[in-house]
């Protein structure tokens, strides 16, 4: 490692590091994406949301690959916002790059679901971006917590951690 990396100071990512505490599941679910024009800056970088939006793009396909459809979950009266996010930005994704969002269910608790994600280079060796960010299920129609999972949710939620 360059001594210059050595230097930096650590951001306060208590959600990141707390990651191996917690049990999640070893699988996770990959989302192959490539940079355009309209996903950077004027440098060519990407900018700082489009990887938000790339990790809510791999959470909502990671979903459907459990056969949760988040237009199914809208209709029942149930949303899913983010009540936090944690972001390490690593190292920039430039434009025509190809990266994979990398995504797992790290726990749920109760109505909350702790996703985690991982911003790699194809092959593996670049890690760019690390993330978690926490979901809650919320009733549409009060706008309130649910006190559960709806039951296709909870059924469907537990693929993810096998």
């Amino acid at each position: 490692m360059a001594s210059s990396e050595q230097s930096q100071p650590q951001l306060p990512t208590s959600a990141i590091q707390n990651r191996s505490t917690e049990k999640s599941s070893e699988v996770w679910f990959e989302y192959v994406v490539r940079v355009h024009p309209h996903h950077t800056d004027y440098a060519g970088i990407v900018w700082h949301g489009t990887y938000i939006s790339w990790m809510e793009e791999a959470r909502i396909e990671s979903l459907r690959s459990i056969g949760i459809e988040f237009a199914d979950l809208v209709n029942i009266g149930c949303d899913l916002p983010v009540v936090e996010i944690s972001v390490r930005y690593h190292k920039a994704v430039k434009l025509g790059m190809v990266v994979v969002v990398k995504t797992r269910m790290a726990n749920t608790e109760g109505v909350r679901l702790d996703w985690d994600y991982k911003i790699q280079s194809l092959d593996g060796q670049e890690l760019y971006v690390s993330a978690r960010i926490t979901l809650v299920t919320i009733d549409r129609e009060k706008g309130k917590i649910m006190r559960r999972l709806p039951p296709v949710m909870e059924e469907a939620l537990t693929k993810l951690s096998i």
